[in-house]
């Protein structure tokens, strides 16, 4: 087997161009380059930096199967965007246009957490380490949350 390198998130959406600019403002990506079709002027490719990590995204191609979460009714996959500020990071996603799907607050498992729907039907969970927890400690917790 390879080693592999990494697992990067490759996200189709309408309005590519509106995208990388409202991931730029709301969560503070860098755009580091993009590739745009010379038929049509969508984004056939665009890679941002959101710290350490990298996120891919294109404009949608029906032709190859790329569509986006509006053509398909939603997506099943929530982006995780580890922050050191929820509450702030939320704020300002939210003033960029994204619809909070659960408010910031303090979970068992020693994060603080928040959910948000952005404009283009992607959904991104905010979260923040408030307290480093063993993962025994954590599925004790959640034991407990659910006892009847």
């Amino acid at each position: 087997m390879s080693t592999i390198a990494a697992v990067i998130p490759y996200i189709i959406v309408k309005d590519a161009e509106a995208a990388v600019a409202f991931y730029k403002a709301a969560f503070g990506a860098e755009e580091i380059f993009r590739m745009t079709d010379p038929a049509d002027g969508r984004i056939g490719h665009a890679e941002l930096r959101f710290g350490a990590s990298t996120l891919m995204l294109a404009d949608e191609y029906p032709d190859f199967g790329a569509v986006s979460p509006d053509t398909l009714g939603g997506s099943p996959v929530t982006l995780h965007l580890a922050t050191s500020a929820v509450d702030d990071d939320l704020a300002c996603a939210v003033r960029h246009g994204a619809t909070v799907l659960r408010a910031a607050a303090d979970q068992s498992f020693g994060e603080r957490s928040a959910l948000v729907l952005d404009p283009f039907g992607h959904r991104w969970m905010l979260s923040q380490t408030i307290e480093a927890l063993a993962p025994e400690e954590m599925q004790r917790r959640w034991n407990e949350e659910t006892r009847v």
